[in-house]
């Protein structure tokens, strides 16, 4: 897992085989710029060699934040590190903890009706209108009910889900009984649940796992986490919790100075004064809310000490903080 501190961008303009191209490629480094530069110019390099080898070349490396797929580390600014567990600024502001072996896993609250619920009302509406049809020998009744399938079917579906969820005790309610389902079919797992805005955020404590390994993977896709993060964690080698509010929560406004990190230094000024407001503004709020532990109470050192940074950073247990 990489978040490196430096970075530099270097530039080859050439030809090849009647065309022109120009190859960028970005460096990287935790010891300095002239490392980072260095590095930017053995990879346009290397770039320029596989054009002359192959005909053909990707001319840049695409200025995202995780770009895992063409083999580039998370491009943000490092606050602070804690050993190999680094503490980044995310592109709309927040700070993010990174670690390469403790599992988080956030999972958002879903009260929107599956694909199966929907095709079932759909068909039902559509059938009792085909056998009213054919009663009645009223063929019109059939067109009606496949508009009204149509139309309406994903609102009554909707409807069917909010009451469902309603019963079985709310979204919440639901996903923890998800996660304890998960702890029963594996009780090695000590689980630690914590509350988030929008669901619920899970902690790994009774092992250290390998981003991109089978295990790790099949429990992410267990507990319910976004396909999303499970592949950012496959391709950027490392897990990632938001330990900090989304500025659009604690009314502030979304930071101007955007794009990938580093910014161009005649921008520094401003980002550092968005910085600054949005960081008054966030004493207010916590990421999270520590809910209940679940599983063998086993406990990794290594988790531990992620767990204590963790929670300190996101304020979980101060009740009186609003979620954001």
């Amino acid at each position: 897992m990489i978040v490196p501190r430096y970075w530099s961008e270097a530039t080859q303009h050439t030809r090849h085989a009647g065309r022109s191209f120009t190859l960028k490629r970005f460096g990287w480094s935790d010891v300095s710029e002239q490392a980072a530069q260095a590095h930017a110019l053995e990879r346009v390099q290397a770039a320029l060699s596989t054009l002359q080898a192959e005909g053909d070349v990707r001319r840049v490396d695409h200025k995202i934040a995780y770009n895992g797929a063409e083999g580039l580390p998370i491009r943000e600014e490092v606050v602070e590190q804690h050993g190999d567990v680094v503490i980044s600024r995310n592109s709309y502001g927040a700070l993010c903890l990174n670690t390469p072996d403790v599992l988080f896993a956030d999972v958002d609250f879903d009260s929107r009706p599956g694909r199966g619920l929907s095709l079932t009302v759909f068909a039902a509406v559509l059938g009792v209108s085909l056998l009213l049809a054919m009663l009645t020998g009223m063929g019109w009744l059939l067109a009606l009910g496949t508009v009204v399938a149509l139309l309406g079917g994903r609102l009554v579906a909707r409807r069917l889900r909010a009451l469902w969820v309603r019963l079985r005790g709310g979204v919440e309610a639901l996903a923890l009984a998800r996660i304890a389902a998960v702890v029963q079919r594996h009780p090695e797992l000590n689980l630690r649940i914590y509350r988030t805005p929008l669901g619920l955020r899970v902690l790994a404590m009774n092992a250290t796992y390998a981003p991109a390994s089978d295990k790790a993977q099949a429990l992410l896709a267990e507990l319910g986490s976004d396909p999303v993060y499970a592949r950012m964690c496959r391709n950027q080698q490392c897990f990632r919790a938001r330990v900090s509010p989304k500025p659009w929560r604690i009314g502030v406004e979304r930071m101007t100075v955007t794009g990938s990190w580093p910014v161009k230094p005649e921008r520094l000024a401003a980002r550092r004064a968005w910085v600054a407001a949005y960081e008054r503004q966030a004493l207010a709020y916590a990421a999270c809310r520590f809910v209940t532990e679940m599983g063998s109470r086993q406990v990794t050192p290594r988790a531990e000490q992620v767990r204590r940074l963790h929670d300190g950073l996101c304020r979980v247990h101060d009740s009186r903080l609003e979620l954001a």
